[in-house]
């Protein structure tokens, strides 16, 4: 098998058992589902093996030292933290960084969660000056990852010295993450955060990746029987660099807040619709496109958005989801209505590949 290639459990052959080939994310593609049946997988075994397997791998890499787990708001994360606390428990600290790049209201929901449904120890850090800071006039997508995987780790660094604990650090690498990062020999897409744009000097003792051999949905099922409640357990998935990789161009807390708005309102809207657990993902982007328009019987120019939504079983090859004529159209009018300074909505309906799943 060479570089780049990863394994694709094809059911039903021979008729009585299973076959395994190889083949890089972009052949996936061309590879009918009743041939590679409903998932791609790299369990060995059952969800419950793996919980069990997965407690006792983290206690045994963090040896005692003191654990620091990485919150973002997505659901790979918030079973990282599970998973330590049942490992390691009043050893594992949590440190959600809110870097001014999450989605509305997402900070609080993370907070609620994990203080009070768990009582997990959990620190939050406003950083969003910080990372605004950094990225000011950085437009280039890979620039933005790194410095934003570089700042990430420094702030833990930062944060675990103000507790006196540098030992580990758990973070929710997922397979797909590591595909498309280029590691494991697989040819690079794009950094993410907490794979390609890792920097290289880190003062963690450890870092330690209990998931990074799942894809997305083996991600939500041990979500399930870990029991963590379901807008946890189905929630969108998040890029580590949150918007950053959604709001095109250079940063600024204004455009920013311009995309939190309009991403709720698409998302409510799906919501309403009951459409959340058929679609995979869901969200807005700002593209950095202004065109004319008219408001108030003048002319205006202002900002599109984009939508996209995703159908897919494994998030490393994706198709468009087919959303109702009336809840693109209802979405476009409350946009453009609600979020000040959008006067034009347009769809996304490119499959992954060529395109990627989120824009930067």
């Amino acid at each position: 098998m060479g570089k780049g290639y990863s394994p694709l459990f094809i059911k039903g052959w021979p008729q009585s058992g299973r076959g395994i080939c190889f083949c890089s994310a972009s052949q996936l593609l061309s590879i009918p589902t009743s041939i590679k049946g409903d998932n791609m997988s790299n369990l060995k075994g059952t969800i419950e093996k793996f919980i069990e397997e997965s407690c006792e791998n983290i206690k045994a890499e963090a040896a005692g030292r003191p654990v620091l787990c990485a919150l973002s708001g997505g659901v790979d994360s918030a079973v990282c933290a599970v998973l330590a606390h049942r490992a390691v428990g009043d050893k594992l600290t949590c440190l959600f960084v809110d870097t001014g790049l999450m989605r509305k209201n997402e900070g609080d929901q993370v907070t609620a969660l994990f203080r009070g449904t768990y009582a997990i120890n959990l620190i939050r850090v406003d950083a969003e000056e910080r990372f605004l800071s950094k990225l000011k006039g950085v437009t280039e997508p890979e620039s933005k990852r790194k410095i934003i995987g570089e700042e990430f780790i420094r702030v833990f660094e930062e944060e675990a010295k103000k507790l006196g604990k540098t030992g580990c650090l758990v973070q929710g690498t997922i397979y797909p993450d590591i595909i498309e990062s280029g590691a494991d020999g697989h040819k690079q897409v794009k950094a993410h955060h907490n794979v390609g744009g890792m920097p290289l000097n880190i003062e963690f003792e450890a870092v330690i990746e209990p998931i990074k051999m799942l894809y997305k949905e083996e991600v939500r099922e041990c979500a399930r029987k870990l029991g963590l409640p379901a807008s946890f357990a189905n929630r969108q998935p998040f890029p580590g660099p949150g918007l950053a990789v959604r709001c095109l161009g250079e940063l600024t807390k204004s455009k920013l807040d311009l995309l939190r708005d309009a991403d709720a309102i698409f998302r409510e809207e799906i919501e309403k619709a009951g459409l959340q657990k058929e679609i995979q993902q869901y969200f807005a982007i700002l593209p950095g496109v202004q065109s004319v328009g008219v408001r108030n019987n003048e002319r205006c120019y202002e900002e599109t958005i984009a939508l996209r939504a995703i159908s897919t079983k494994d998030f490393v090859t994706a198709g468009s989801a087919r959303l109702p004529y009336e809840l693109l159209e209802t979405a476009a009018r409350r946009i453009t209505n609600e979020v000040k300074g959008v006067n034009r909505v347009v769809l996304d309906i490119t499959p992954k590949p060529p395109a990627t799943i989120e824009w930067e």
